[in-house]
């Protein structure tokens, strides 16, 4: 059932799942390339596309109502301060990673956009750092693949249960970040008697 769902619309799924955030359908997607289900270089090329177009949106929206979203959201305007100092110390390879950093896969992009950062040269680095992005992670599934088969001889009986093992415990950490952040922060004051 996940099989023929991946083999019907695995690039579409890879595309709008890149778009947005990526990491979980994309080492299913590389998953799925090892299984030949998928092309592997069709699933990296669909995700780099993916993750630029996204990233680029973010960007630009960064640009047009940053100081709006700022205001708005005051979690990401804390995280400024952080993007100003890496930008200063290493802005290539910072803009380059920014989809890498936990926290910042969605945040860094609209951030970049509403500080000096260029268009253009936000626009070649988001393409190449896609481009890596997209390759290591699919990359990663296709090896985790691999490495299942060389444990398990029949991987086709339990390909199955694997997918649905990959995007279920993606899933579960997205739920679980989405949690955590949404809970109040821990105070470090004592009280009497503690």
């Amino acid at each position: 059932m996940i099989s023929a769902f991946v083999a019907s619309y695995g690039y579409l799924a890879v595309f709008v799942g890149t778009l947005l955030e990526g990491e979980t359908i994309l080492i299913a997607a590389g998953f799925a390339a090892h299984r030949g289900l998928l092309d592997w270089r069709l699933v990296a090329l669909v995700a780099m596309l993916g993750a630029t177009l996204g990233d680029q949106i973010a960007f630009l929206l960064g640009r047009w109502q940053g100081a709006a979203l700022l205001q708005r959201f005051p979690a990401l305007a804390l995280q400024q301060p952080r993007i100003d100092r890496l930008l200063q110390a290493h802005d290539v390879i910072f803009i380059l990673g920014v989809r890498f950093l936990y926290g910042l896969r969605i945040a860094g992009p609209l951030l970049l956009g509403a500080s000096k950062v260029p268009l253009l040269r936000f626009a070649l680095l988001n393409v190449a750092g896609a481009a890596l992005w997209a390759a290591l992670i699919s990359g990663a599934g296709y090896a985790f693949g691999a490495a299942i088969n060389a444990v398990i001889d029949d991987l086709k009986s339990v390909e199955e249960l694997v997918l649905a093992v990959i995007v279920a415990s993606g899933l579960a950490f997205w739920l679980w970040r989405r949690h955590r952040a949404r809970r109040p922060p821990r105070s470090t004051a004592t009280g009497p008697g503690r």
